[in-house]
Order: structure tokens, then sequence, then C-alpha cells
């Protein structure tokens, strides 16, 4: 089963930005739509952005839009996701997530029900 760690997460100051790396490992994520999500204490697990397969299309929620940008290095099998201009609603502790798709299906999603594989966390800290 593919694994996925994420790293890059910590305190940072609003207006300040991060940069979360999401590596596979056991499998290439060629075949594979990769998601960022982020959940904060006593809240639902939000979609934030997912970059898709074959095609690297991109789509954001409209709370990060402008702000975060999702890229993906299939040659490090890892995923970025670049936060600029951090505000305090955006702390949360940020997972990825990975859903398998056919060749040639460059679809986003956005609906964590739809993602089969799950990085562990990485806690994101926005505060003066």
């Amino acid at each position: 089963q593919l694994q996925l760690v994420e790293s890059g997460g910590g305190l940072v100051q609003p207006g300040g930005s991060l940069t979360l790396s999401c590596a596979a490992s056991r499998f290439t994520l060629d075949y594979y739509a990769i998601g960022w999500f982020r959940q904060a204490p006593g809240k639902e697990r939000e979609g934030v952005s997912c970059i898709s397969a074959w095609s690297s299309d991109t789509n954001y929620s409209d709370s990060v839009k402008g702000r975060f940008t999702i890229s993906r290095d299939n040659a490090r099998n890892t995923v970025y996701l670049i936060m600029n201009n951090l505000k305090p609603e955006d702390t949360s502790v940020y997972y990825c997530a990975a859903k398998w798709v056919a060749y040639g299906d460059t679809r986003t999603f956005l609906a964590a029900s739809q993602f089969t594989s799950w990085g562990q966390g990485t806690q994101v800290t926005v505060s003066a």
C-alpha cells in the first residue's frame, strides 16, 4: 500500500509562509491524484487542494485560493503545498492523501471519502 509522510509544519506568524511536503514510498505517484486536507480541533476535515495525476491540474478550496500552491515532483515522488500569507484560521493539522486513478484520468478531488491512503499529519500553527 502507498505510504505517505508529511513534513514542513511548524509555528509561523500571520502573513508568513510555510512549505509542506508529502513524500510517498512503496509505489510511484504517477497513478495517483494527491490531495491536501486539514482538520482543526472540533471541526470536520476540509479539502484544501488537489493535484491530478497525468496532467497536474490543480484545484483549491475558496479559503486558500490565491494563497496556497500545490505542485508535484514525480521524479522525487513528492507533492508540495506552498502556503503564503498565512492566517490564524489556517491553524490545523494538515494531511496529504492519495487516490488511485486510471491512466489518463486528470480529475481533481476535494472530498476526503474519495482518498484511500493518508499520511499521519503535520501541525501548522499561525500565531503572533
